[in-house]
């Protein structure tokens, strides 16, 4: 006779599978946000091809100014709500998770409106006396009026994870962002608008996302019961404040980081070795093509952030690096392969921007490692934030430096280049820091034999690759090889097989036979 099972020990058997198929389905959810957001890509392709790469440039260093300075309007909210919200949830509190949404939403939008008004002023009237080419700040001051939209939608989309509804950017990201800014493209070239045609654009694009997110986050807080007194909501709002304060600097950070190797190869346009325009937006194009890596990230931290807030404010910081565990192995699965094939055939990937594009090939091998490491780290990042918020700001402070520093050398030494390698060492940096911080401060434990498959089935098909390769030229032998990586690395995964708790996390999710399989979370779907 079959010896049965303690039920707390049953519990605590079927408690990991449960917890991972909870972090799969919101993987799920922004997985499909996370393809639907690369739609965008149309937009560019419209500019490169209608516009060319100078105009695709000056867009480029424009948006990444005006995403830098939108990090001022959002105030850190676009993070620190997804656990405010979590939290008021977990203490079935739905008239608290009201009252984050109304503050937030209100500083957000409010700062945002403001500082749109502000900078676009001083950035018409001040960038040609800093420097700045006409045609650069011109293209910019526009820009800047797309952060109040910019600024609704993250807030907005960050208020959805807090109810773990990980589906609603899909819609307003992915699709009213994408689509739309392409078709406000064509709008604006039919009606005479050229040269400011993508600035134009992104400003209805953003600010029809930030409605859209708006509006679908708002149908899932239940109406307050009550009106909070004044006393309260001024508690609150001090509250939201403190705790977005260190978020919102390192954040800043963190975007400069993201940022500072655009910005500060077009203010070197005309002064360095090989920087014009039509380079600049042939690295901005690299910088769009791989920026996919970093949204991985994307993919995974918005699930993580409140499942791993609960584990770790509840004492359960064994379960904690469970779940770091599957999601960091489930990355590198994605991540690796994807960086092989950049590395592979990476000019190739670039001529769909034009056959202008495909020297950009060589950089989107470095592009492509930064942004993998920014994505791979950031779940380190996400654990900071709940338990030492501070340490983050430290860690973007030494990593903003040191990118300024070493873009300033590397720039005028080795033009593009210069800049893809002075994105790369600061997130290597901040990788390094903040994985002794989090070791020495938290007690925590690398699971790092959970990481071992997804490295065995990226490096075994490589050599193969590598010869194909390296003996044959042209576009074509790089798309070959680069398919026969990827057939290699799905039969090494056939060969080697699944970690036993990713089929325990598959069986969970699609067990027929368990109808009542115990959950120990669930995530909204609706």
């Amino acid at each position: 006779m079959p010896r049965m099972l303690d039920p707390k020990i049953r519990s605590a058997t079927n408690h990991a599978p449960a917890q991972g198929a909870v972090l799969a389905r919101g993987a799920f959810f922004s997985t499909l946000a996370f393809l639907a957001s690369n739609l965008r890509a149309i937009f560019m392709l419209l500019v490169a091809r209608l516009l060319g790469s100078a105009v695709l440039g000056t867009f480029g260093l424009a948006w990444a100014a005006m995403d830098l300075l939108s990090k001022f309007a959002t105030l850190g909210l676009d993070y620190s709500a997804i656990a405010f919200v979590a939290k008021t949830e977990a203490a079935h509190d739905p008239v608290g998770s009201r009252r984050v949404m109304r503050a937030a939403l209100a500083i957000s939008v409010g700062s945002g409106i403001g500082l749109a008004l502000v900078a676009a002023v001083l950035v018409w009237i001040f960038g040609p006396r800093f420097g700045l080419r006409p045609e650069l700040a011109r293209a910019a001051s526009v820009m800047m009026l797309a952060i109040p939209g910019l600024a609704l939608y993250r807030v907005s989309n960050a208020l959805s994870r807090g109810m773990a509804v990980m589906h609603h950017e899909i819609y307003s990201h992915g699709f009213t962002e994408s689509l739309g800014t392409a078709a406000a493209l064509l709008g604006a070239l039919a009606l005479g608008i050229r040269d400011l045609a993508p600035e134009v654009a992104a400003i209805a694009g953003t600010l029809a996302s930030g409605l859209v997110a708006f509006f679908l986050a708002r149908r899932l807080f239940a109406s307050a019961s009550r009106a909070a007194p004044r006393q309260e909501g001024d508690a609150l709002v001090r509250k939201l404040v403190q705790a977005s304060a260190p978020i919102a600097l390192y954040d800043l950070l963190n975007l400069g980081v993201m940022h500072i190797d655009v910005i500060m190869l077009g203010w070197f346009v005309g002064r360095a070795p090989g920087v014009t325009l039509e380079t600049l937006g042939i690295y901005a194009a690299a910088v769009q093509l791989v920026g996919g890596l970093r949204k991985v990230g994307g993919v995974f931290v918005p699930i993580f952030t409140p499942v791993v807030a609960r584990q770790i404010s509840s004492g359960q910081m064994r379960a904690a690096e469970e779940s770091y565990g599957y999601l960091a192995r489930w990355m590198l699965a994605i991540l690796l392969p994807a960086l092989i094939v950049l590395a592979l055939a990476g000019g190739g990937i670039m001529t769909i921007f034009g056959a202008a594009f495909y020297g950009g090939g060589t950089w989107v091998p470095i592009i492509g490692a930064a942004c993998a490491m920014n994505a791979f780290v950031g779940l380190g990042e996400t654990i900071l934030m709940i338990e030492r918020p501070g340490i983050n700001l430290f860690n973007s402070t030494i990593a903003f430096v040191s990118a300024v520093g070493l873009n300033l050398i590397f720039i005028p030494a080795f033009g593009p280049l210069g800049a893809a390698l002075g994105m790369l060492v600061p997130y290597s940096i901040q990788g390094v820091l903040r994985g002794v911080e989090i070791s020495w401060l938290l007690k925590w434990r690398w699971p790092w034999r959970a990481l071992l498959k997804p490295w065995l089935a990226a490096l075994i098909p490589l050599p193969i690759a590598l010869v194909a390769r390296l003996f044959a030229r042209g576009i074509i032998w790089e798309f070959a090889a680069a398919g026969l990586y990827l057939a290699g690395y799905l039969l090494a995964w056939r060969v080697i097989g699944l970690e036993r708790g990713d089929r325990d996390v598959l069986d969970h999710l699609f067990a027929r036979s368990q109808p009542n399989h115990p959950q120990c979370e669930k995530v909204n779907m609706q």
